[in-house]
C-alpha cells in the first residue's frame, strides 16, 4: 500500500509497477484507507519479503542484506537505495531519481549525498563478499551488476 501526496498518473503507474498493490493519495478518507487494507488482505497474495541478485539477498522485513558469507543490517536510506537497485538490476537509476524518491523533492540534501550512500553500500557489499556491485555511469546514475 503506497500512501503519498504524489497524485500524477505517472507517479501512480510507477508506484503500482514498483510493487504496490494499492496507491492512495493524500488527503484521503479513513474509510478509503480501511477499504484498501481489506482489499489487500483479501487478495491472499503472499508477499515475498526477500529480493535476490547473484549471491545477495535483501530481506525487506528485517532490513538485512546477506550472502552465504555474512550479513549486515542497513540503515533506512541505505535500505531504500539497495531495494531500488535490486528491484531494477542492470537498470540505470539516476542520482536525481534517488534524491526524489528517497529524500523527497523538498529535501535540503545535496546530490553528493547519493554518492556517500553508494560508497557506504559498496563497503557493506564487500564486507559480506557479495558477487554484486554498484556500478556508476559518470554524471548519470548507478546500477546493480553481478560481477564475474
Amino acid at each position: 500500500l503506497m500512501l503519498t501526496a504524489k497524485s500524477e498518473i505517472d507517479d501512480k503507474v510507477l508506484g503500482l509497477d514498483s510493487g504496490a498493490n494499492y496507491y492512495l493519495t493524500k488527503p484521503f478518507d479513513a474509510k478509503e484507507l480501511l477499504a484498501a487494507v481489506r482489499a489487500i488482505a483479501r487478495s491472499g497474495n503472499e508477499v515475498d519479503t526477500k529480493l535476490s541478485c547473484g549471491n545477495l539477498t535483501l530481506d525487506r522485513a528485517s532490513f538485512e542484506m546477506s550472502t552465504p558469507s555474512g550479513s549486515v543490517k542497513l540503515a533506512n536510506k541505505e535500505f531504500q537505495m539497495m531495494e531500488m537497485l535490486m528491484r531494477n538490476p542492470r537498470k540505470l537509476i539516476s542520482t536525481e531519481t534517488f534524491m526524489d524518491r528517497i529524500w523527497g523533492f523538498d529535501s535540503e540534501a545535496e546530490l553528493n549525498t547519493v554518492w556517500v550512500y553508494v560508497s557506504m553500500l559498496r563497503k557493506k557489499l564487500k564486507e559480506i563478499n557479495a558477487d554484486v556491485g554498484i556500478k556508476a555511469q559518470r554524471g548519470v546514475g548507478y546500477y546493480l551488476e553481478v560481477q564475474s
